[in-house]
């Protein structure tokens, strides 16, 4: 499709095609989705067609209709217009630099603008975790971990050690993170626990929410597809309402995804597009604890692309590389394009390209910033259908005998 048509118009048609319904079949499928009568299927059809071409984009009360029909959430095939950069900066909003926010700490001089820019602070880090160096931000976020734990020493108001203790909790989980990305998992298994406390103490569905979901991630990267079914339970029963419960869902659909459960990972799937269509869109979709629209056809893409629907997995890594690289080709999710990437090689591999499965294979490993066990777990897809159907032939076995070389678990 030209690029001249606007990039919400493409997507419907893609997404459209993927999932193989006419114009005809996909107008009428709104009215499963609706709650009031909708116009007679010719006018549907002629609606369809224009937001196609792009002639007029569905109003409010299409869109949910249109993105429900593509099994899509309507922020993320129609994204609302945000600034790139609100210029919040700890300077702007207390006053101080960090420098000075962690000469307070020393000497005890604890006051509301010194928590704000404190916040500010892991707010920061918590959305640098998508494409910072993780050995670099693991530092950072180890320093300022410490430095929570030892304000619990000076004499804070009730209101003050709560918030310490909770940010203390936020910072927990995105060391945890990071030190299974580096392939830790002892020690991310340790620091998980700490979250978990920490979030039990203050009474935080988010980070008690996210805590389960990281043992559900572990879970699931070591092939224990029961226990991410189960801490995906408990943590959308701790969770509530916060949008961690999308991602926990997620889980338990790919988790049913490796299960050969079809039916079941659809079920989930839809289960969590509904609950993400139901909450509002979030202030800073850079933080990792913060799942935004976009993130949920990441997650369908994983899915289909293992259970073997090639096409719409396709149409989903394509869109994903995409929303996640900037106009001047920088990734902004890059551990998000290396999965598309390894998908578009899944799918070319089955078609019978071993050269371009190959090429999108090695893009993906050789990224700068990458989640080692996430990326095994989604190069097994990779790697097996090479198997199957490459084995003997030079470019593919060189190929998979790096993918074991990233495979390899890290004891320590």
């Amino acid at each position: 499709m030209s690029a001249e048509f606007p990039a919400w118009a493409q997507r419907i048609r893609a997404l459209r095609e993927a999932r193989g319904l006419s114009q005809a079949q996909a107008a009428e499928e709104m009215r499963n989705h609706a709650d009031r009568q909708l116009p007679a299927a010719d006018h549907l059809l002629r609606r369809w067609k224009a937001w196609e071409l792009g002639e007029n984009k569905p109003g409010r009360d299409y869109a949910p209709l249109v993105a429900a029909t593509l099994r899509t959430v309507t922020a993320a095939l129609f994204p609302p217009v945000q600034q790139t950069d609100s210029g919040l900066t700890v300077l702007s909003a207390t006053g101080m630099d960090t420098l000075e926010i962690v000469s307070r700490l020393q000497v005890s001089d604890v006051n509301d603008a010194t928590l704000e820019g404190i916040r500010i602070t892991v707010d920061k880090l918590c959305s640098e975790y998508a494409y910072a160096p993780p050995y670099e931000l693991i530092t950072e976020g180890r320093q300022w971990l410490r430095r929570m734990v030892e304000m619990q020493e000076q004499r804070l108001s009730f209101r003050q050690r709560r918030d310490t203790l909770e940010l203390a909790g936020w910072l927990a989980l995105l060391v945890g993170c990071l030190e299974y990305d580096l392939g830790d998992r002892r020690a991310a298994e340790a620091t998980r626990k700490i979250a978990l406390s920490l979030g039990e103490d203050v009474g935080s569905a988010g980070i008690l929410g996210w805590a389960h979901e990281m043992r559900a991630w572990f879970a699931l990267t070591t092939g224990d597809y029961r226990g991410v079914l189960a801490a995906a339970e408990a943590g959308q029963a701790a969770s509530g309402n916060h949008s961690v419960s999308v991602q926990l869902i997620a889980q338990e659909a790919k988790a049913w995804a490796r299960m050969g459960q079809f039916k079941e990972m659809e079920q989930a799937l839809d289960r969590g597009r509904l609950a993400l269509e139901r909450m509002p869109y979030p202030e800073n979709t850079a933080n990792h604890f913060v799942v935004d629209p976009a993130k949920y056809d990441f997650y369908a893409m994983d899915c289909y692309r293992h259970v073997g629907n090639d096409r719409l997995a396709r149409t989903l890594a394509d869109e994903i590389i995409r929303s996640s690289t900037d106009w001047n080709g920088n990734e902004r999710m890059p551990m998000r394009v290396a999965e598309a990437r390894i998908t578009l090689g899944v799918a070319a591999a089955r078609e019978g390209d071993v050269e371009e499965a190959v090429a999108h294979g090695r893009k993906a490993i050789t990224g700068p910033r990458k989640s080692l066990p996430s990326l095994a777990m989604v190069s097994r897809d990779l790697d097996k259908v090479l198997a199957d159907n490459f084995h003997g032939q030079a470019d593919a076995d060189a190929y998979r005998e790096q993918l074991r070389e990233i495979s390899q678990p890290n004891s320590r």
